[in-house]
């Protein structure tokens, strides 16, 4: 078996949408995935091809991601694929200090003060494609504190700046068919110029 058929049904909708997008952006750098558990939608576009940075601070996960992909795909290159164990939420100076990447990738994540160094570590002409939980889901189910849930138009007007490929805000049926969620999805494109906040 290969990664791609064990990984094909689990990743987001949104980066078989985008894949193309994101392989036109790849050609800059790696991709990361950014809180990336066990790595499904960071997996997806390794399987097609592109360059990831797992990024977490689960040491385990990564640990189990690392050895996941060497067992089911052992021929995909090791340049391809980074393993970064990180504290996003460690308060200190910029945590992507040093690093850039074509595009990130956040699923189900929200720390709102990391999302100025977020914008300014994507290269210019890079993407961000992020989709998280809205005020909404407090009615439907977890999470329900304030600090994990989006307020209404609050992706669209951090990236307000860029220019969004894409945006939605809503509910919808959860992917496993277990109910509804509440959620938020943004794509943006960082401009070239250096006209936006990051």
């Amino acid at each position: 078996m290969i990664l791609k058929d064990k990984i094909i049904s689990i990743h987001s909708p949104l980066l078989s949408t985008y894949l193309d997008t994101v392989k036109q952006v790849s050609t800059m750098g790696h991709v990361l995935d950014l809180a990336c558990g066990r790595g499904r939608n960071g997996l997806y576009l390794l399987a097609n091809d592109i360059a990831v940075t797992f990024a977490d601070i689960n040491a385990t996960a990564l640990e189990e991601l690392k050895n996941d992909i060497a067992a089911l795909h052992p021929s995909i290159d090791v340049d391809k694929r980074e393993f970064w164990l990180v504290d996003f939420e460690q308060g200190k100076d910029n945590v992507f200090a040093n690093r850039q990447f074509a595009a990130v990738l956040v699923f189900r994540y929200l720390h709102r003060p990391l999302f100025s160094q977020l914008k300014q570590a994507i290269l210019p002409g890079g993407l961000v494609i992020y989709e998280t939980f809205t005020r909404e889901q407090a009615a439907i189910g977890r999470p329900k504190r304030a600090e994990f849930l989006l307020e209404k138009d609050e992706l669209a007007q951090i990236f307000s700046d860029w220019n969004i490929l894409y945006k939605f805000e809503g509910i919808v049926d959860k992917t496993d068919g277990s109910g509804k969620q509440a959620i938020a999805q943004i794509v943006a494109q960082k401009p070239l110029t250096n006209h936006s906040k990051g």
